[in-house]
């Protein structure tokens, strides 16, 4: 990240291939406003940090919902990271510009060699999970 612009000729080449390209984490550590601008991005995952205190602080849910908001209307796709309760994801389902959490809540992370068997089974093995 930093070379911006041999950054964005290698995003640009991956675009070119299909790939789709999420900027994860983002609020956090070297993530910021001008890589919505300066890259070609197709998601932003929002970082946990962002839900911390969500239930008691307004500023903090105008903040999420702020940055959820301008990155859908830079038609990105926008997902919360870090759900954890009932109470976070009732919040976060109020803002549709929200399409996609993840979290504890939703289910732990599964080891990969356990996915497919997980993908194939019944719905009510899928509960389980969560």
């Amino acid at each position: 990240m930093d070379d911006s612009e041999v950054t964005r000729l290698w995003l640009d080449q991956l675009q070119d291939l299909g790939v789709r390209i999420s900027l994860d984490d983002f609020g956090t550590g070297y993530s910021s406003l001008s890589y919505l601008h300066s890259f070609p991005l197709n998601k932003v995952k929002i970082d946990r940090s962002f839900l911390q205190g969500l239930e008691a602080s307004s500023r903090s849910l105008s903040l999420l919902y702020g940055v959820a908001r301008l990155s859908a209307e830079l038609d990105l796709a926008v997902t919360a990271e870090g759900v954890e309760t009932a109470e976070q994801l009732a919040l976060i389902a109020r803002e549709r510009s929200i399409t996609e959490v993840q979290g504890f809540h939703i289910g732990s992370a599964v080891p990969a060699e356990e996915i497919r068997g997980l993908l194939l089974s019944p719905l009510s093995q899928m509960d389980r999970v969560a």
